[in-house]
C-alpha cells in the first residue's frame, strides 16, 4: 500500500515547537564569536519572515521524496509592494538563483527569495510569480511583472529528485505560513534531502547584533547547505577539524560515484543597517568566509550562491517621487563583516546539529552529525563544554 506523509499545514501550524524543540549548537556548549540576536536566527532582522513545507512521500516502488520549499520575506507581506536594496555574488557557480540579473541591473530584491530542489526551480518560479499575482495586485501602471529569485541545491540521493514532487500548493503553503519568530531547522522545507560532510544536513540559521557609528544594528543568515559531499575530512566546527575524527558509522552516499565532493549551498543574508547595493554586494562575498570556516573549499561542481539585503530605505518602489536613500559609510562596515562570517559559520553547524537520520529513495539514507561524538572531539581540543 503506498504510504504517504505530506507535512504541509501541519508543519506550518507547529513550527515555532519544532524549533524550540530541535536542539542548537549553542545548546551543546559549542563556542561561536559574537554576539547572537535574541533569535538567533534571520527573523532577529526586523520584518523577515520566514515559511517551509516539508514534502516526504513514499511509493511502492521503492522512490521517495524527500524535499521540499522554503521562503524568506525580507519585508514579511511587505516584499509584495515595497522591494529592498539586495545584491548576490556567486563564489562557484555549478548551481541556480534566478533573478540575479535584475538584482544586478537595479540593485533591488523585488520580492521573495525562495529554496527549494534543483529540478523544481521552474515550479516555484512560475507557482511564485502567480501568488503574487493573487495577492499583491498590479502595480501603478495595472502592470503585473515579477522576476522571482529561486534558488536550488541537489537533493538526490534521498529525493527522487526526477519525480518533480514540489507543486504549486506547496509554494503558496510556504508563503502563506511564512512568520517571524524562532525558524524550524534541518530536516525541513528546502533542506529536507540535502547533507553536508557525509552527514544530514538541512535549513539554518543564526545572527549577530553589531554596533557601528554609535548604532546597533542586526544581521541575520540562512543557509540551506548540502555541500561537500564525500568530503567529512575537511569539517571543521568552531576551529576543530572534527571530520577526521568522527568516522563512526557512513551515510550510504559516502561511496555513492555520482556524487564526488561536490553539491551545493545557498546563504541568505538580511540586515537592517542601511546599506546599498554595492556595499550588500561587499557583505555578499563575506558568507565565503563563514563557508570556509567550516571547512569548505567550494569544489568544481559546488554551486555556492549567496543573496544579500537590507530592509533599512523604504518607499523604492516609488516611481514618481525623489527617493533618497541612507548608508553607512564603507569604512564602518567591518563590523556587518564579521557579523556575516560568525552567522554564516554557526547557521551552517546548526542546520548539521538540527539534522537527523534519514531514508529516502531506493532505500539510501544519511547519518547526522552524533553530537555525543562530536563533544568528546571538542573536549579533547579544550573547545567544548
Amino acid at each position: 500500500m503506498r504510504r504517504t506523509l505530506w507535512i504541509t499545514s501541519f508543519l506550518l501550524a507547529t513550527q515555532f515547537s519544532i524549533a524550540a524543540e530541535t536542539p542548537r549548537a549553542r545548546d551543546l556548549g559549542i563556542p561561536f564569536d559574537g554576539t547572537p540576536g535574541a533569535l538567533n536566527a534571520i527573523t532577529d532582522v526586523a520584518g523577515v519572515t520566514v515559511g517551509h513545507v516539508t514534502v516526504i512521500e513514499d511509493f511502492p516502488d521503492g522512490r521517495a521524496a524527500r524535499t521540499g520549499v522554503t521562503a524568506v520575506l525580507p519585508r514579511g507581506r511587505g516584499s509584495l509592494s515595497e522591494p529592498v536594496f539586495g545584491a548576490w555574488f556567486a563564489l562557484n557557480g555549478a548551481g541556480e538563483m534566478t533573478g540575479t540579473t535584475w538584482i544586478e541591473e537595479s540593485g533591488l530584491l523585488d520580492g521573495p527569495v525562495m529554496l527549494t530542489n534543483t529540478h523544481s526551480v521552474g515550479t516555484v518560479h512560475e507557482a511564485t510569480i502567480a501568488w503574487r499575482i493573487r495577492h499583491g495586485g498590479p502595480d501603478a501602471s495595472d502592470y503585473y511583472w515579477s522576476t522571482p529569485v529561486v534558488a536550488e541545491t541537489w537533493d538526490d540521493p534521498l529525493n527522487d529528485i526526477n519525480g518533480f514532487h514540489i507543486k504549486a500548493e506547496h509554494v503558496d503553503a510556504a508563503l502563506d505560513g511564512a512568520a517571524g519568530g524562532p525558524v524550524a531547522e534541518g530536516n525541513v522545507g528546502a533542506g529536507t534531502g540535502v547533507m553536508c560532510f557525509d552527514f544530514k544536513c538541512g535549513i539554518g540559521t543564526a545572527s549577530r547584533v553589531v554596533d557601528a557609528l554609535g548604532e546597533t544594528y542586526s544581521v541575520g543568515v540562512l543557509v540551506q547547505a548540502n555541500y561537500g559531499y564525500q568530503a567529512r575530512d575537511l569539517l571543521r566546527i568552531a576551529g576543530v577539524p572534527v571530520g577526521r575524527e568522527l568516522r563512526g558509522e557512513k551515510s550510504e552516499t559516502e561511496t555513492d560515484p555520482r556524487l564526488g565532493e561536490n553539491s551545493s549551498i545557498i546563504i541568505v543574508v538580511a540586515t537592517d543597517a542601511p546599506l546599498l547595493p554595492h556595499q550588500l554586494k561587499r557583505v555578499a562575498k563575506r558568507a565565503a568566509l563563514g563557508l570556509a570556516r567550516t571547512g569548505s573549499v567550494a569544489h568544481n561542481g559546488s554551486g555556492d550562491i549567496f543573496v544579500a539585503f537590507s530592509t533599512a530605505n523604504v518607499s523604492l518602489g516609488k516611481t514618481d517621487i525623489l527617493l533618497t536613500h541612507h548608508s553607512l559609510p564603507n569604512d564602518a562596515l567591518d563590523p556587518l563583516f564579521g557579523a556575516t562570517v560568525e552567522a554564516t559559520e554557526e547557521a551552517i553547524v546548526n542546520a548539521m546539529v538540527a539534522a537527523r537520520d534519514m531514508t529516502g529513495n531506493q532505500g539510501h539514507y544519511a547519518k547526522a552529525l552524533p553530537h555525543d561524538q562530536l563533544l568528546e572531539v571538542m573536549a579533547s581540543r579544550d573547545q567544548g563544554p
